[in-house]
């Protein structure tokens, strides 16, 4: 396992107990939003039943009146009245919570965080959170679906961290009344089909009124469905020197030889795609296959209604390091790629993500050292780890922009791009290239730029290339795994670009589905 999967692996939740079984619970992330659920509101400074109190280490440890020596015990989640007062019987007088048990992998997730030692970091404090209801609280949010509110993301966000509880036998009234839903294993649906691009295409280009560079300005949009704005900064098509040299400091051998390539015109994302711009993408209250696909598409369904959109999600996907304002995380490059052509449907535009070669000349914005900036402003310009002792990202442009407008272009996020991950590419490119491409023909390795808010400075340089790995979903609990969650990759973001000429359907269509591939 590499350095950055294993630390991200004792983060990372998964409410299946076959998980818990090979990784290490997190308390800040796991246990302690299931505690202030279902434990704080009985157990606090104000309010202690038996005595007890929850809200501390110190008080939860040192337990009650009737368990004072056995509340927690570390190593010993069998003699530990927290845990085994919860697997009680309904009707018992020491079950635990009295009024509605927990389900069977709540249980085991605090069974196994005691069994790995009951590690509550000090200074970590509990405070009443509402328990999410999945009938009461969240089903009607997801039958309404979105944009959501903020109050409503808070919602959705405690019924994640509480473990997503969802009833047996509660379906979606897409899903008609005795029908049985499509095998989540089948071909795709039309969500994924070049007609429905077409149409995309053919209201795209109707919508276009810039043809020449000359007419490319910078500009804001709003995402309707999210609605949330989108900066758009429009980057000049020009050359540049690709590649690092071979006397740069923290250099690797793939970052060269040094070439010139040329780059046409296209407009890029001013931050990061944020939480706020991609968890209506994400979390929606339509009934889908694992392929993303609608189990029911209706004959006048619009595009934004049938591209396919993740299935819901099995963590809370933020870990616990923020949402309004900060970036996205933890997607597939199919997920990036496919919110994209979401993006597209509603909005009019043909966004993608940038090439390697966009992106590093993007990056750059002009300059030729190791970063768009000198080495000792680094900090001024990026949300970076040179300790290693930094614990999440900051929310987008909280730093400066680089000479051309964009934030965010080294560090806090990691940005997929969309080539293949060739480690030699540059040796075929001797003589210079033009708007370079490495379509991607296997699942792995494929590339992503910029460093994040783990990384060291040099992992950050302007020609640094970071290649996927299928450890980036190595806790992902499922069988196949999922296209579209890499549950270890929390420092992994992307961030969109549109090019000034729109390319063909067929074009379209290949870029938006490249992401998907066999594990």
């Amino acid at each position: 396992m590499s350095k950055r999967a294993f630390f991200l692996s004792s983060l990372a939740f998964s409410a299946m107990a076959t998980a818990q079984a090979e990784t290490k619970v997190d308390f800040v992330t796991q246990i302690k939003p299931l505690f202030e659920g279902t434990c704080v509101s009985c157990h606090n400074e104000d309010k202690a039943k038996g005595e007890y109190r929850m809200d501390t280490k110190e008080f939860a440890f040192a337990g009650g009146d009737l368990y004072p020596d056995e509340t927690i015990i570390p190593g010993k989640p069998d003699d530990s009245s927290v845990y085994w007062m919860t697997t009680e019987p309904a009707d018992s007088e020491d079950v635990m919570p009295p009024k509605k048990q927990l389900t069977v992998e709540q249980q085991d997730l605090i069974k196994e965080w005691i069994a790995q030692g009951a590690d509550w970091p000090d200074g970590v404090t509990l405070t009443e959170q509402p328990r999410m209801d999945f009938t009461v609280n969240i089903e009607p949010l997801l039958e309404k679906g979105g944009p959501f509110s903020q109050k409503e993301q808070r919602l959705l966000n405690l019924w994640v961290a509480q473990g997503a509880v969802w009833p047996e036998g509660i379906t979606f009234a897409s899903v008609k009344a005795g029908e049985e839903p499509k095998k989540d294993d089948g071909p795709a649906l039309p969500a994924d089909d070049l007609a429905l691009v077409e149409r995309m295409r053919a209201d795209i280009t109707a919508a276009s009124t810039e043809e020449n560079e000359s007419d490319m300005k910078d500009y804001t949009t709003n995402i309707p469905v999210a609605g949330a704005d989108l900066e758009m900064l429009a980057i000049k098509g020009g050359e540049f020197t690709m590649g690092s040299p071979e006397g740069e400091s923290g250099r690797f051998d793939d970052e060269g030889a040094q070439h010139k390539v040329k780059v046409a015109p296209f407009w890029m994302g001013k931050f990061e795609i944020t939480w706020d711009q991609y968890e209506p993408f994400m979390i929606t209250s339509v009934a889908r296959q694992k392929n993303g696909a609608p189990v029911t598409i209706e004959p006048d369904a619009a595009p934004i209604d049938v591209v396919s959109s993740p299935t819901t999600p099995y963590v809370e996907m933020s870990f616990g390091m923020g949402t309004s304002g900060y970036p996205a995380i933890s997607m597939t490059q199919h997920a990036a790629l496919k919110y994209c052509q979401w993006l597209s449907a509603q909005t009019g535009h043909f966004y993608r993500l940038p090439t390697e070669a966009e992106w590093e000349y993007a990056c750059r914005a002009g300059t030729t050292g190791a970063f768009h900036c000198a080495p000792e402003q680094l900090a001024e310009y990026a949300v970076f780890d040179p300790d290693q002792t930094r614990s999440g990202y900051e929310p987008v442009g909280t730093k400066k922009p680089n000479p051309w407008g964009l934030h965010d272009m080294h560090g806090n996020v990691m940005e997929w791009v969309l080539d293949q991950y060739l480690p030699n590419i540059y040796a075929d490119r001797k003589g210079g290239a033009e708007n370079p491409l490495a379509i991607p023909e296997t699942l792995y390795p494929r590339v992503a730029r910029g460093g994040s808010w783990y990384d060291p400075p040099e992992e950050l340089r302007s020609a640094r290339r970071i290649f996927s790995d299928a450890e980036w979903k190595i806790q992902d609990p499922q069988l196949p795994k999922s296209i579209w969650y890499h549950t270890d990759a929390h420092w992994l973001g992307f961030r969109v670009v549109r090019p000034l000429e729109t390319p063909s359907a067929e074009e379209m269509h290949r870029i938006w589905n490249q992401g998907l591939g066999e594990e």
